[in-house]
């Protein structure tokens, strides 16, 4: 593949919204990642939370209940976006979500579904257990490796 090849993926990249691609072939791997690096964030998160956190301990103010809501987000293992599109949580407006926070699933079922390019792809649970959060609000557009439930 040459640098010709490349600024064509990026044109492609560009026109259809894509935040990342990946091309691996026998002797050959690309990775093109554009736009903020989510991980990156995620990783500067934590040592940047107790510095907000300690003016309101020192100042004798009572931390606010943001941080017990954030725990109970993050309780369980994410289920992440496996592509770029726009997140719908049923399957037509009038039908009722896949899925609700304390909702039981098993491996296998429907959690959402993901309209990548006129094309609804079903997302469906890896494994069995609760449903502890729903990340993302219906109808909205999500990247590659955005976490849109947390399982338990």
């Amino acid at each position: 593949m040459d640098l010709k090849d490349i600024k064509k993926i990026v044109e492609l990249m560009n026109e259809h919204e894509l935040s990342f691609f990946h091309l691996e072939k026998e002797e050959f791997n690309l990775k093109l990642k554009k736009g903020v690096d989510a991980d990156a964030i995620v990783a500067a998160m934590p040592a940047a939370a107790p510095v907000q956190a300690a003016p309101a301990v020192a100042a004798g103010v009572a931390p606010a209940v943001g941080g017990a809501e954030a725990a109970s987000v993050v309780d369980g293992e994410p289920i992440n976006s496996p592509m770029v599109g726009t997140f719908y949580r049923k399957a037509s407006p009038e039908a009722p979500n896949f899925v609700e926070v304390g909702g039981s699933v098993s491996e296998g079922d429907t959690l959402c579904i993901i309209e990548a390019m006129k094309v609804m792809n079903e997302i469906k649970a890896e494994k069995s257990g609760v449903i502890t959060a729903v990340l993302v609000d219906d109808s909205t557009p999500v990247q590659f490796g955005d976490t849109l439930f947390t399982i338990k």
